[in-house]
Order: C-alpha cells, then structure tokens, then sequence
C-alpha cells in the first residue's frame, strides 16, 4: 500500500514539472513565466522529495532513517529557498524596467510589432 502513495506523489510530482515547462514554453511575459516556474517547481520538488522519503522510511534501518531525514531537510529547504528566489528575480526584473506583457503600453507595442 505505502509504494502506492509513494508512486502518487512521484505521479503527482512529474505532473506538476510537466505543467511547469507548459507554463514556461506558452506565458506570455517574464513575470508569467516566472510564476510558473517558482509555483510549479517548489510544489513538484516537494511532491517528489516527500514520495521519496517515505519510501526510505519505509525501509526502518538506521541508515534509511537518517536518509529520510535529510531528505525531508532538503525539501523544508526547498521549500524557503526557491519562492525567495523567484521573488528576487522578478524583484530584478522590476528593477531593470522590464514591463508585463499588455501592460500600460502593452497594446501598443503589439500594434507596432
């Protein structure tokens, strides 16, 4: 029963990278895809790491025990670091005047193009 919650989360968690790289080929605008990316990415990798650590625990050695500790540890990590991240990304790119698409001046540019 438990390889088949832990090939869920794996399912779940290739899914979710899936929808991921469907966001980042087809957004529109760097913020878009930037959203995509940060969302998709921490929710995949955390599927994915805690599919895995159950599987580790499931074998209870100590060696399998402290894996999935560090596994778990990894995805809290993950879990902090990557939406800090993606916001000092798209906070750059604010900074350095890059514009969403259909913006103020959106329709314009479009029209130009």
């Amino acid at each position: 029963m438990l390889d088949i919650i832990v090939v869920v989360f794996l399912s779940l968690g290739v899914l979710f990278f899936l929808g991921t790289t469907n966001g980042l080929l087809r957004f529109p605008d760097f913020y878009s895809r930037m959203h995509a990316a940060g969302k998709g990415d921490t929710m995949s990798s955390i599927l994915i790491l805690f599919g895995l650590a159950l599987y580790t625990f499931h074998h209870p050695s100590a060696m399998e025990l402290l894996t999935g500790f560090k596994i778990i540890f990894i995805a809290v990590l993950i879990f902090i670091a990557s939406p800090t991240a993606t916001h000092a990304l798209m906070d750059a790119g604010y900074e350095s005047g890059i514009e969403p698409w259909g913006g103020e001046n959106g329709s314009e540019k479009e029209e130009r193009r």
